[in-house]
């Protein structure tokens, strides 16, 4: 937990108002009511889609946000990418996990005592036969049961079985054949939606996600398979998506919080980008023309996924410590392990950004830029509020 209020040293945000009462920076802030809003538009959506929403807790790895995601259940679907993810929101209480990253045979006898420990139901992916195999073996072994979802390549090119191969009912039949495995049904990501900033395009692409993960599912159940999960999603599909049908559940995750990445791409509003660095300002380098932040490479994350469309974004634009509004066209245009550095446009910025002062920094990848902290300092109208922990490792 952070230190009490009374202890916290406050800085002037470039200079003006009382600043942020928190710890050391760097820092991550969470504005609660952008959260929330998030939240909800994407609950909304799902519900307008008849299908569940199950949302990755990858991107947050924190229980109270996930409270927030899922509108206060904790019985609610969830997705995680990580054991060490499942065993912590297990723990906490939710019994719907889905762990999303294909299985390998060394993590069975570690899901296994997940289930024992907690009751939680947890389904396991695969796209081979070497897994549906050794889920099998371990299973007879330990003497638990091992659920599956089939993945599904739809465009991706990342993992998954085409979903109209004969592997895709074979990696079924395999798993169904076991006395302790059984395959629940299909999953597929649309990770190409990351490639375009039209959501014309989104929406195609979405489309193509939702045909493959029904088509495949259709055929296992042409083969005799019961299926009872056709999954599907990413923050850019889930966003765009013009129809769900055949479709059970959606994944999102980043839609949390939302960064430049998704900005730059047209799936949220900057009023909508909850997650931000706190950095303060350790030095002026008149010479070379820059300011320097205390935020670098370790706590910006070096991500510069959001250059392909905004090509200004550098490591993070600089906003206003308060407002959280850009300063001027300034952004993060180089780090070190431990210096972020700001290039200015015009000397008034010194004046502007005094040392000592802080700045926001908004992440161009929420994901990688939190999981370098180990939880967020939670702003209310502008004011800390809370401290909610975050779970990272495998």
């Amino acid at each position: 937990m952070p230190e009490s209020v009374d202890t916290l040293r406050s800085f002037g945000p470039l200079g003006n108002g009382d600043g942020f009462a928190v710890p050391d920076t760097p820092c991550l802030l969470l504005d609660r009511a952008r959260l929330g809003a998030n939240a909800r538009r994407f609950l909304d959506i799902a519900n307008r889609h008849g299908v569940t929403l199950r949302p990755h807790l990858k991107t947050c790895k924190s229980v109270d946000v996930a409270r927030v995601l899922t509108g206060g259940r904790d019985d609610a679907p969830v997705t995680v990418s990580t054991l060490a993810e499942a065993e912590y929101f297990a723990a906490a209480g939710f019994t719907d996990i889905l762990y999303a990253v294909g299985m390998a045979p060394g993590k069975f006898e570690r899901v296994a005592r997940l289930t024992k420990d907690t009751g939680a139901r947890v389904t396991l992916l695969t796209d081979n036969l070497v897994v549906a195999d050794a889920a099998r073996h371990f299973a007879a072994r330990l003497g638990v049961a091992f659920e599956f979802l089939v993945e599904v390549d739809c465009g991706d090119g990342r993992g998954g079985v085409m979903p109209d191969s004969e592997l895709l009912v074979q990696v079924a039949r395999r798993l169904h054949e076991g006395d302790g495995t059984a395959v629940r049904g299909v999953m597929t990501h649309a990770g190409q939606s990351y490639d375009t900033n039209d959501p014309v395009t989104v929406a195609r692409i979405a489309d193509r996600e939702r045909d493959a993960a029904v088509g495949a599912a259709n055929r296992l159940r042409e083969a005799g398979f019961d299926v009872d999960v056709v999954s599907v999603g990413s923050t850019p599909t889930v966003a765009f998506a013009e129809s769900l049908a055949g479709v059970t559940e959606a994944r999102c995750g980043v839609h949390a919080f939302f960064d430049l990445d998704q900005f730059g791409r047209g799936v949220c509003r900057w009023d909508d980008l909850a997650l931000s660095v706190l950095a303060t300002v350790i030095g002026h380098n008149r010479a070379s023309g820059i300011v320097l932040v205390d935020a670098g490479g370790l706590a910006l994350s070096k991500d510069t996924s959001a250059r392909h469309f905004l090509p200004d974004a550098g490591y993070g634009y600089v906003c206003h410590a308060e407002t959280m509004q850009r300063v001027g066209p300034l952004s993060v245009t180089a780090v070190n392990q431990e210096h972020g550095k700001i290039a200015v446009d015009d000397a008034c910025r010194y004046d502007e950004m005094p040392v000592g002062s802080q700045v926001r920094i908004v992440p161009n990848h929420a994901c990688f830029t939190a999981a370098a902290y180990p939880g967020y300092h939670v702003i209310d109208n502008g004011a800390p509020c809370a401290y909610w922990s975050r779970h990272n490792g495998w």
